[in-house]
């Protein structure tokens, strides 16, 4: 019996590895079944630039114009939908995913159902809302940034730019915590720097967890292991732990210690972003962190800033 590959190819028989295993979850399936029917019905084939024709019977889309959008085989994609056990990789999944028109949850659900590992971005690299920089900025003089669960450094205000300026003012590809201070040589902020690092890698391998096989988790991990054999061996040691709400000591002028607050708030719409906010455990922290804020603004400016700047 001709089969069909993912690529839409002919091929002279289901290969047994394309078959997925006997426990993988007829229940499962058969919502990925029911989530694909939902979604291909509801796009009009007039929204996919397809004449709808005056004989059509199904509702939205007909499995073969899904097929053909997505440049997959129309059998493969029939047994896809109709729940039956094969295989699909994540980039044939991303396919399906754009020519459905899925949104970032969609996506995600349609991933987790077929049992594969995204190949998109991570989610909380995807741009925030305005409205969150307007939130950082209105909480000066309290240095403020949303970072995901990598430590991809998302958006600041003025007042972070002045603990971190090496981070901020660095290429957004490498504006990363973890990267400027293990792989860059940026000067670390951070006193008692073996107990914060390590701490911070084992946020970074518990957040890892939920990521195994995401290329750009996994080059990652890579780079930076073989830029910094410092952070490679904190990854050796496997250690984890959850992101919590304690106590930082930072360089100030002079080498005096500025002891913060820090605290976490999920970023509601970019799912793993977290809002950090850092606080002044008393009037003598506040007074450190005021004067180092005087003696280094204006230094690099918030993102809304910068774009204010370029109108």
């Amino acid at each position: 019996m001709e089969t069909l590959t993912t690529t839409g190819r002919a091929a002279p028989a289901l290969e047994p590895a394309a078959i997925a295993p006997a426990d993988d979850g007829p229940d499962r399936r058969r919502e990925l079944a029911s989530f694909l029917r939902s979604r291909r019905e509801r796009i009009a084939p007039e929204d996919a630039g397809l004449i709808a024709g005056r004989r059509r019977r199904t509702p939205g889309l007909r499995r073969e114009e899904v097929a053909q959008i997505a440049a997959v085989g129309v059998t493969w994609y029939t047994w896809l939908e109709q729940g039956r056990p094969i295989h699909a990789s994540a980039d044939v999944l991303d396919a399906v995913a754009r020519a459905l028109r899925l949104d970032l949850p969609e996506r995600e659900h349609l991933y987790r159902l077929a049992g594969v590992t995204s190949s998109q971005p991570d989610p909380a690299a995807s741009c925030l809302e305005a409205e969150v920089q307007v939130v950082l900025d209105q909480l000066q003089p309290l240095p403020a940034s949303v970072l995901n669960t990598r430590y991809d450094v998302l958006a600041w205000n003025q007042a972070y730019a002045v603990l971190f300026p090496s981070l901020v003012d660095a290429e957004p590809a490498e504006r990363n915590l973890l990267w400027q201070i293990f792989a860059a040589d940026a000067e670390c902020a951070v006193l008692d720097r073996e107990v914060e690092l390590a701490r911070m890698v084992a946020t970074l391998r518990g957040a890892y967890a939920r990521h195994v096989g995401e290329p750009r988790w996994t080059d990652f991990i890579r780079d930076i292991s073989a830029a910094s054999p410092e952070f490679a061996a904190y990854w050796a040691t496997h250690d984890v732990a959850e992101p919590a709400n304690r106590r930082k000591r930072f360089r100030g002028l002079g080498g005096e210690a500025i002891e913060l607050f820090v605290t976490g708030f999920a970023v509601t719409g970019t799912p793993e972003a977290r809002l950090v906010v850092y606080t002044p455990v008393d009037d003598v922290a506040a007074a450190r962190l005021r004067r180092q804020q005087t003696a280094m603004v204006p230094l690099s400016p918030s993102p809304r800033e910068m774009a204010l700047a370029a109108r």
